[in-house]
C-alpha cells in the first residue's frame, strides 16, 4: 500500500497570484526573483554562496517548468529543454489570508472560508483592552514593542530593555498573529508559554490565527539569537482535513517540524521537531524507515521563511534552497517504490520584495513515486487538490474540497 510523504517548503512561492494586489503583493515572485537575483550576482555572499541558483534535483522534477507555467516567464539559469521526470504544476491558494495556517489547512483539504482577525499597522498595534487584560491576567509589569515588526529586529531593539524590566516583547505582522518574545533563561520558557496561553484565550474572540512564543537568548543586541523552542498556539483546524481522515482510518501519522503547532495538535499523530531544515530532513529519513504502509508523513521546513524570507536575505534564501536540493537524492533513496511524495509550499515570502511579510503567490507542486506518470498536472484551482490526490492514493474518504489529479 502507498505511503504519503508531504513536504512543505515554507514560503517558497512561485509568483503570479491573481489576487496578489488585494494583499499588497502585486509583482511578488519568490522563486522567480530569487533566480533572477542570483543570475545577476545579487545572491552572492562570501561564505554563504555565489553564482546562479543551483537546484538541479528540484529542476529535474520540473520546478523550472512549474515556475514558467505559473508566471509565463522562463526563469534564468534553468534548462527548460530538460524533460522533467516528476509530475509538476502549481497551486492557487483560495483561502482567505496568506499565513501559515491558511496555506497548510488548504493543503490538507480544508480551505479557510472566514476572515482572520488582524492588528493595525500603527503604534500601538494592539487594542488597549487586549493589552490591559493580558497584563492583568498574566501578572506582567507591562509590555514592550506593540507594533508590526520583524522578529529579529524587534528583539535587537527591545531585548536589553526586556532584560532590565521583565516586560515581554509583543509584536505582530501582516499575518493574523500575536507574537511574544522573551528571554528563555531570565524570563523562563514555561513562563513564556503560560503568558501565550493567556494571550491565546484573549485573542480567540478576535479570530487571531496564532499566538506564537518566540524565546531567545543572549545578553546584548549584538548577540541575541532565537532558540528552537518556539511554540505556536493556533486555533483548531477545520473538520475533515486529511490528517483527521487518516487517523479515523487507523493510519499512522507522523508530523515533522511545526505541523503539530499549525494543526493545534489535533490528529497529528507522532510529533517530532528538529532544530533546522536539515534536522527535520534527518527526522523524515528516520520516519521513512519505520512508518507502515498506508501511513502519512507531513513535514514543514520553515527555515526559508523564518531565517531568510522575513529578513529579505537573498543569499541566505538561495543557500537554504540549494541545501534542501542537496538532500533530495537522499530522500528519494529512502522511499519505497509505492511511496508517493509531494513537495509544495504554503505561500510566498519574496526576499527581494518590500517589507518583511509573506507574499500572496502561487505555490509549486512537484510529485514523484508510486508509479505516477511524469508530466504536467497544470495549474490546480485549489491547494486542496493535494489532499484529494493523497486521499485517492491512500484509499481515504474524499473531502469537501479539491480534485485529485492523475497520480
Amino acid at each position: 500500500m502507498t505511503r504519503a510523504i508531504l513536504i512543505v517548503l515554507d514560503s517558497v512561492g512561485c509568483g503570479g497570484a491573481e489576487d496578489a494586489a488585494a494583499y499588497g503583493d502585486a509583482g511578488a515572485d519568490t522563486l522567480g526573483h530569487l533566480a533572477e537575483a542570483c543570475a545577476l550576482g545579487l545572491g552572492n555572499r562570501d561564505g554563504v554562496r555565489c553564482g546562479p541558483l543551483a537546484i538541479p534535483n528540484l529542476a529535474a522534477l520540473g520546478l523550472a517548468h512549474a515556475m514558467q507555467a505559473s508566471t509565463g516567464r522562463a526563469p534564468p539559469g534553468f534548462d527548460l529543454g530538460q524533460r522533467p521526470r516528476g509530475q509538476w504544476g502549481y497551486g492557487i491558494e483560495t483561502s482567505r489570508g496568506k499565513d501559515t495556517p491558511s496555506g497548510h489547512w488548504e493543503i490538507a483539504g480544508t480551505p479557510v472560508d472566514f476572515d482572520w482577525g488582524y492588528f493595525a499597522e500603527t503604534i500601538p498595534a494592539f487594542p488597549a483592552s487586549l493589552i490591559g487584560a493580558l497584563i492583568a491576567e498574566a501578572g506582567l509589569p507591562g509590555i514592550l514593542g506593540d507594533r508590526r515588526a520583524s522578529g529579529i529586529a524587534i528583539i535587537e531593539d527591545f531585548g536589553e530593555e526586556h532584560l532590565r524590566t521583565g516586560k515581554p516583547i509583543c509584536y505582530t505582522s501582516a499575518d493574523s498573529v500575536f507574537q511574544i518574545a522573551a528571554h528563555e533563561e531570565t524570563f523562563g520558557l514555561e513562563r513564556l508559554y503560560e503568558v501565550c496561553r493567556v494571550a491565546r484565550r484573549l485573542c480567540d474572540p478576535l479570530k487571531v490565527g496564532r499566538v506564537i512564543a518566540r524565546p531567545f537568548v543572549g545578553r546584548t543586541a549584538k548577540d541575541f539569537v532565537r532558540t528552537p523552542h518556539r511554540k505556536d498556539f493556533a486555533v483548531p483546524p477545520p473538520e475533515g482535513n486529511l490528517l483527521q481522515r487518516a487517523v479515523e482510518a487507523g493510519r499512522a501519522v507522523v508530523s515533522i517540524g511545526k505541523i503539530g503547532d499549525i494543526f493545534a495538535h489535533r490528529d497529528t499523530g507522532r510529533e517530532i521537531k528538529g532544530k533546522s531544515n536539515d534536522g527535520n530532513v534527518d527526522l523524515l529519513l528516520d520516519a521513512l524507515k519505520g512508518t507502515p504502509d498506508g501511513g502519512l508523513i507531513f513535514v514543514n521546513l520553515v527555515d526559508f521563511d523564518t531565517e531568510w524570507g522575513h529578513r529579505r536575505d537573498v543569499p541566505g534564501f538561495a543557500a537554504c534552497l540549494e541545501a534542501f536540493d542537496a538532500r533530495l537524492p537522499g530522500i528519494e533513496a529512502a522511499t519505497r517504490p509505492d511511496d508517493y511524495v509531494v513537495i509544495t509550499a504554503d505561500h510566498g515570502n519574496d526576499p527581494t520584495y518590500k517589507g518583511f511579510d509573506h507574499t500572496r503567490e502561487h505555490v509549486p507542486i512537484l510529485a514523484f513515486g508510486s508509479h505516477a506518470p511524469a508530466g504536467p498536472i497544470g495549474g490546480r484551482a485549489s491547494l486542496a487538490d493535494i489532499a484529494e490526490t493523497f486521499a485517492a492514493k491512500l484509499g481515504l474518504p474524499k473531502g469537501r474540497c479539491g480534485k485529485a489529479w492523475a497520480a
